[in-house]
Order: structure tokens, then sequence, then C-alpha cells
């Protein structure tokens, strides 16, 4: 069992924990905008039809007294675009069964989709097809926003494809129509496994009583055009008829308990929770992320029972590598425990990664780096291949890993700890969480050495005034575009979450990951330089 050295009476404690709060309060007022919608005025437009938001269709969707795992809910955040990007994704249990769920915000622009909008939803699918979730579409959609239809019409083709390839892979698929399916949006509907439309309410046609006379002459209703009382009579479109919105998330509910859908793994037994109280997670990373702290101190407050089976302890001490489980599912944990990764660290993990393919657990993976270590001893002495070769084992790993970032992740030392680019089913980061290709006044003081060098080679003199400035204004781009919500808002991660959550989070996406085949790979890693 893990022992804890941490002083909550400490000053150090209070001020982390301060500084931490600070960022969950601004995390709160951004999520905020995101459950606004498109605010007020048309809010109480959609309420005044009769209809229910987004967010409530999914509350009445899944099973009482469950958890609902929103995911990228700051999507689109520093664009033009509304946070949330009209689309909430997430997952849910659904009579039983664990579904990953989208809903279209109406309330935003008609529920019209935006490059953002396209992004998350190909992000839902991905998670869908790589975790076998059955899904399901709560659509309520004007179809692309055409002002930006060129950043989606081509690539906005791979939704359709990713309806079919789930169910060509035996994932169920569902639509609940509420209102607008139209033009592309009417394929949604056209190439899920079963179809739920509302009475009166659904509009499901590729191309809406305008476009028709514009195209040919012709003079048609909604109703019979599109309604849903056409597409269940005459078209066959749709499976089940709904008399409204509750109803037809009843049926959806049905539908879901008669897939006779099986989780590839049975749900472990209940797990004895962590010896540490979680609320202490707040006071753990310190505001100023060059100031180190152990990530073993996260790990007692997370796993089961706070017991923590480490491996290597001696080797490599700057990552935390050891088995437990979280909620009862055995994992491996890599940890960042002092930065920097020098070639132990990174033999050491390359060793554990393989370890933990051939027994088929999950990884974990907390990070707070700076990279893999430089200089002309750590050059010579090979940290090159020896990061290459822990890159490698991620690469290659077919276990599912899972991201947390809590402190600094830069360089390549964000891709060895398993970043947005190699894949792993869920990434989140706590509001304390930076990310980029290095630190913002290291940046900024590389550009300034380079610059330095140019003007000696050319005989000029060197702008002292101007380098000053430069490296204000560079540090400040940097350090803005390496927080957390600028990245959420770009969909690097799945979510910036409250680190008193993060048990939970795990846990919610293990048991999600669980129903599908968890496999390792047995070789096929490529080569390793030695």
């Amino acid at each position: 069992m893990l022992r804890t050295a941490l002083d909550t009476a400490s000053p150090a404690y209070a001020e982390n924990r301060a500084a931490m709060l600070g960022k969950l309060a601004e995390l709160e007022a951004e999520h905020a905008k995101a459950t606004a919608g498109g605010g007020e005025k048309y809010v109480a437009r959609h309420r005044k039809r009769g209809k229910l938001l987004a967010r409530e269709r999914i509350e009445l969707l899944v099973d009482p007294d469950t958890p609902f795992l929103e995911l990228s809910p700051l999507a689109a955040w520093g664009s033009d675009y509304t946070v949330g990007a009209s689309l909430v994704t997430g997952i849910g249990t659904v009579s039983g069964v664990e579904c990953l769920i989208t809903a279209n915000d109406p309330t935003v622009r008609g529920g019209a989709s935006n490059p953002w909008t396209l992004k998350k939803a190909l992000r839902a699918n991905e998670i869908a097809y790589a975790n076998r979730l059955p899904c399901i579409s709560l659509v309520e959609s004007g179809g692309a926003d055409l002002p930006s239809q060129k950043e989606i019409f081509i690539p906005g083709g791979a939704l359709f494809r990713d309806l079919t390839r789930l169910s060509e892979a035996g994932i169920p698929t569902v639509a609940v129509v509420f209102g607008n399916s139209t033009a592309g949006g009417a394929y949604v509907p056209g190439m899920s496994d079963h179809v739920i439309m509302v009475k009166e309410r659904s509009k499901v046609f590729l191309g809406g009583p305008p476009l028709v006379k514009m195209a040919t002459g012709e003079e048609s209703g909604d109703e019979e055009l599109g309604g849903a009382e056409m597409h269940a009579r005459t078209s066959g479109l749709a499976d089940y008829f709904a008399v409204d919105e509750p109803d037809a998330l009843h049926r959806a509910r049905r539908v879901v308990a008669r897939l006779n859908w099986r989780k590839a793994h049975a749900d472990p037994p209940p797990a004895a929770p962590p010896r540490y109280d979680e609320d202490e997670l707040l006071g753990i990373v310190p505001g100023e992320l060059k100031v180190p702290f152990d990530p073993r101190e996260v790990i007692a407050r997370v796993v089961d029972g706070s017991e923590f089976d480490e491996f290597k302890p001696l080797y490599g001490a700057s990552l935390a590598t050891g088995w437990a489980r979280l909620h009862g599912y055995p994992v491996g944990i890599l940890a960042n425990a002092r930065g920097v990764l020098f070639s132990e660290e990174s033999q050491k993990a390359t060793q554990f990664i393989q370890l933990a393919n051939q027994r088929d657990i999950p990884l974990v993976f907390l990070h707070n780096t700076t990279g893999y270590m430089v200089g002309r001893e750590y050059e010579q002495g090979g940290i090159i291949k020896h990061g290459a070769m822990m890159i490698n084992a991620v690469s290659n790993s077919k276990v599912p890993h899972l991201s947390v970032l809590m402190g600094a992740s830069y360089g390549a030392g964000h891709y060895g700890m398993c970043g947005r680019a190699y894949d792993p089913r869920f990434l989140f980061a706590w509001p304390s969480a930076k990310s980029a290709v290095m630190g913002p006044q290291q940046l900024a003081g590389v550009l300034s050495i380079v610059m330095r060098e140019s003007a000696a080679a050319k005989g000029q003199p060197y702008d002292e005034e101007n380098d000053a400035a430069l490296r204000t204004m560079v540090e400040e781009q940097i350090e803005s575009e390496s927080l957390p919500m600028f990245l959420s808002g770009r969909l690097y991660d799945d979510g910036v979450i409250d680190p008193r959550d993060t048990r939970t989070v795990l846990g919610l996406c293990l048991s999600a990951i669980h129903t599908a085949p968890v496999e390792g790979a047995r070789g096929g890693f490529g080569v390793f330089r030695m």
C-alpha cells in the first residue's frame, strides 16, 4: 500500500489548492457556455415549440441514477463558433448497455454542423468503433453550416462512412429523429440500423420543399415530402413511429434492450476505494510546473485500496511504473516523477509496456514531463535511440491506453507518454496541464539565441530591446496556446476534468474499453535500436 507524505496543513499545499480551485472556477465558466447552447433567446424559442433540450433528451435516454461521461464539451473554444460546437457527445448506460450517444443542439444555429462539430462527431465515432459501443444519434440538425461548407463538405462524408463501418462490424447504430434531418443529414437515419421518428416533428428529406421546387418545379409540403408518418407508412425509412419526444426516447431504450448486446468482459467485482481522500488531489500539483511533485500521491488517491506494486522502483526513478487495479480492472501505470525522461526511464518504460501487452493489461499514462533529456553526455549515451525505443513500444502496443495530462507534457515526452497522436482510447487533462513543443521560456530563449547568432554571423549589431519584446511576445503566445482549454477546444483531448473526478472518469473509460476484447501485442514491435 502506498504511504502518503502529503502535508495538507503546509503553506505549499494550501497555495497549490487555491491555484487549482481558481483554474476550476475558470473551467466551470467555460463549461457553462457549452450548456447554455445558443443562449436564452433560442432556448426559450425551442421550449416554446414543446421540445426538450439536447441534454434533457440524454437524461431521459440513459438509465436513472447512472453517470453520463460527456466528451469534448469545450470543442470550438477560442474559435468563432459556440463553445460545444452545437453537439453533445458522451458515454452513458441505456437499458444496461454502455452506449456512445450524440445529440445535436438545435438551439445553436438550428443544430447546423460547423468544422468543429464534424471533428467532434468523428471523434465520437472513433471511440464507438474502438470500444465496440452501440451508437445512438439524437438528431435535430439543419445540416451543414453553409458559410463554412468548404471545410465540411469533403471531409464530412466520413460521418456516413463511419455509420456503415460500425454496422459492418456488428456494432448497432440507432437514430432518433426529433426535428430536421435534411440534405446530407438525411443519411444519418438512412445509414443507421434502427430509426425512430416523432409524429409531426421529424422531417427527413434530401431536399426540402424550396430545393425541390427550384430543382424540379414540384411543390410539396414538409409532411408528404419527409414527415414521420410518411416514412413510417410509405417509404419505410422509419422503423418506429413515436407520438412525442418522451415516447421516442422510451422506444430507443426498448430497441437497446432488445439488442442482445454483451460485453466481451464481465464487470469486475466491487473494489475497495482509495485509502486517501480524493479531495486532496487539488493540492498536489504546484501552480508553477517547474516545481516537481510525486505522482505516487496521485496514484494513492486513484487506484483501488491505494495499492501499487511498483516495477523497477530503483531504476529510472524519474518514471514511476507499476501494477494496480482501478474500479476492479487491472492496469499498468506509467507516471512521470521528476519531469525529464533519461535513457534509463525510456528502457524501463519499453520493458513495462511489453509486459502489459503479454498480460493483456490496459495502460494508464500520467503526464508531467518536460521531454527527453538533452546535452552532450546524454546524446553520447544514446538518448535518441532509447527515446525512440519507448516511442516504438507505445506506437505498437495493442492494449488500450488511457492518458491524463496532470502537469507539463512537452516535446517528444508527450509522444512517449502516449499523447493524442498515439491513439489513446481516451485522453483527459487537468486544469493545471500544459502541452507544447517546449516550455514558453525555453522556446523564446531558443529563438533569441538563433537570431543573435544569425546577426553575429552577418556582422550586424543585435537589438537587445527588440529581443526582449520578441521574447515576451513569444512567451505569451506559447503560454496561451499550451493551456488545456485552448487544446481541448481543438479536440486534442477528450475533456478537461476536475482532478477529484479522475478515478470516476478512468473507471467509466475502463468499463467502456472492456466492452471490446482487450488483447496485447505478441511481438510485432518493429526494430528496437540497442
